[in-house]
């Protein structure tokens, strides 16, 4: 909520209220909108496979997490650093939680059993809706 209680920007200008962005990206009033947020766990399922079998699952998360993007219906991805059981977050932008669940089944790493999601609703900056821009301004391309 802080991002929304600030009245300038960070160059110190006052900030202009920009209706026509703020109805693109689905803001109310405070600029805010809800999302669903996944966390990721570890399955129960991981000892089952070899190796291999999890380096072609986790070749299918991925693939999902990128058509889930293009989709516009994942907003935000990635894991968390460490080995514990908490492994990362998704953030969909979707308006019902039953519309997540349904994506969430169709993950590779989900359906193998490798991971586990627990769905949350979540207030957030609708300018989270910008980050995918955003983001392909600072990946570097792969040769």
């Amino acid at each position: 909520m802080l991002a929304c209680t600030f009245s300038l920007n960070a160059l110190g200008q006052e900030s202009g209220y920009d209706a026509a962005l703020a109805e693109k990206l689905g803001a109310d009033e405070r600029g805010m909108k809800k999302y669903v947020m996944a966390f990721l766990y570890r399955g129960e399922r991981v000892a089952e496979y070899t190796p291999e079998q999890r380096a072609e699952i986790q070749k299918g998360h991925m693939g999902n997490i990128t058509k889930l993007a293009e989709s516009g219906k994942l907003i935000m991805a990635g894991p968390f650093f460490g080995n514990e059981d908490l492994r990362g977050i998704f953030v969909f932008d979707v308006s019902t939680m039953d519309e997540a669940a349904s994506l969430t089944a169709q993950d590779p790493a989900v359906a193998a059993g490798v991971l586990k999601m627990d769905l949350r609703e979540w207030y957030g900056p609708a300018a989270l809706m910008m980050i995918t821009d955003l983001h392909a301004k600072l990946t570097k391309p792969t040769n």
